[in-house]
C-alpha cells in the first residue's frame, strides 16, 4: 500500500552520503500507485524531486517538499530478426540490467557496464561511457505525466537526446516520471573497443576476439580501478561534464597544452576530457575538509566522511575557477543540485 512518510532522512537515498531531510517521502513501485500519489491532496501542495539510486544528485540543504522514489522492477525482452527490444521497470539498478543483458548474450549495453543509478534515469541524462551512449541503443520510453495523470511513450525523436541532454532536462523538466525504458539491442553483436582502456585491458587478459561479456568484464575492472564504491566513500560518479568546444577554442588550447587529452565528436567539435584538466591543475587527490577529489580520477569528487552539500558544492567551485583560468574553458556539473 501506498505510503507518504515525513521527515525521512536521505543520507540512505543519495550516493554522496549526505545527512539531509525530506518533508515527505514516498516510494513507488507500480504506475498506479504513481496514479494514487497524485490524487492526494498533499502532494499538489508540495515541490516534488523524482529519485531513483540518488547517485547523480547534491542535496545542498534539506528538500522542503516531496520526494518520489521510483522503484518499478521487471524486464522482459521480444526477439525480431536480429534485433532483441528489451523493456525495463524505471527502478531496475542499472548494472543489473546490464548484467542481464550480457548474460543472455544482448549485445549493446556492454560498454555502460557499472555506471550508477537506475534504468529511469538513463534517458534523462542520455548516460554514457567508453564511446556508448545510451541514445545508440534507445528505442522509447513510458512516463507518468503529472498534469493528466496519463501514461505517454516517447519516442527517441521525442526525447531530443543531447550530450548527457535530453528534453526530460530541457523543455519537459518536472513534468514527466518516467516508468519503463525500452532498449533495442541485437543479438549480433558489434564489439566497441576502441575508447578508452578497454582495448589494453583486454590484451592483458590475452583475450583477442573478445565477445560482450568480456568487454563488460574489462569496463567493469576499468571503472573499480578509476572510481570509488559509493557503498565504502560517497561520490556521485563523475560530477563534472566532459567540455565540448569548437575547433579554433581548441586550436589554442593544443598550442599551450600540446598534450591535452581529447576525442573528435559526431557533429565537428572537440571534446575535452574533464579529469584530465583538473589533474592537471594539481586537483587529483586532493582533500579539503571532509571532500575532496578522488585519489584515482580527479573527476570524481567524493565525501570523506561528514562533508555537507554546501562543502562539496564550495569545493566543485573552486576546480571550475582554477580550469576556467588556467585553460579558458568553463566545466559544467554533471551532477544536479539542490
Amino acid at each position: 500500500m501506498l505510503q507518504i512518510r515525513e521527515n525521512i532522512s536521505l543520507k540512505p537515498h543519495n550516493s554522496f552520503g549526505i545527512d539531509v531531510k525530506a518533508t515527505y517521502f514516498a516510494e513507488i513501485f507500480t504506475e498506479n500507485d504513481l496514479k494514487e500519489l497524485f490524487q492526494n491532496h498533499l502532494v499538489k501542495s508540495q515541490k516534488i524531486l523524482i529519485i531513483g539510486g540518488g547517485s547523480n544528485v547534491l542535496f545542498t540543504e534539506d528538500y522542503d517538499g516531496l520526494i518520489i522514489k521510483i522503484s518499478i522492477k521487471g524486464i522482459e525482452s521480444q526477439t525480431e530478426g536480429q534485433n532483441v527490444y528489451v523493456k525495463a521497470g524505471a527502478g531496475e539498478v542499472w548494472n543489473d540490467f546490464v548484467n542481464y543483458c550480457v548474460e543472455h548474450g544482448f549485445a549493446g549495453v556492454e560498454n555502460l557496464s557499472l555506471i550508477p543509478g537506475t534504468v529511469g534515469a538513463s534517458p534523462i541524462q542520455n548516460i554514457g561511457a567508453y564511446g556508448v551512449e545510451l541514445k545508440d541503443v534507445f528505442e522509447s520510453c513510458t512516463a507518468f505525466e503529472i498534469r493528466t495523470g496519463e501514461i505517454k511513450t516517447f519516442s527517441f525523436a521525442d526525447c531530443q537526446f543531447g550530450y548527457r541532454e535530453s528534453i526530460f532536462k530541457g523543455k519537459l523538466k518536472g513534468q514527466y516520471i518516467i516508468t519503463s525504458v525500452t532498449f533495442r539491442l541485437s543479438s549480433v553483436p558489434k564489439i566497441n573497443t576502441s575508447y578508452g582502456a578497454i582495448e589494453t585491458e583486454l590484451q592483458k587478459r590475452g583475450i583477442e576476439n573478445p565477445d560482450i561479456a568480456d568487454v563488460s568484464a574489462a569496463v567493469s575492472h576499468i571503472r573499480v580501478s578509476k572510481l570509488p564504491d559509493p557503498s565504502t566513500i560517497g561520490n556521485a560518479g563523475s560530477f563534472f561534464k566532459n567540455p565540448v568546444i569548437e575547433k579554433h577554442e581548441f586550436a589554442d588550447i593544443v598550442g599551450k597544452h600540446p598534450d591535452v587529452v581529447h576525442y573528435p565528436t559526431a557533429d565537428d567539435k572537440i571534446k575535452l576530457a574533464a579529469g584530465w584538466l583538473i589533474e592537471q591543475c594539481g586537483w587529483k587527490g586532493k582533500i579539503v575538509g571532509e571532500t575532496g577529489t578522488w585519489k584515482n580520477q580527479a573527476l570524481v569528487l567524493v565525501n570523506h566522511g561528514n562533508a555537507t552539500g554546501a562543502e562539496v558544492y564550495h569545493f566543485s567551485e573552486l576546480i571550475i575557477d582554477s580550469v576556467k583560468s588556467t585553460f579558458g574553458v568553463t566545466l559544467e556539473r554533471e551532477v544536479n543540485i539542490l
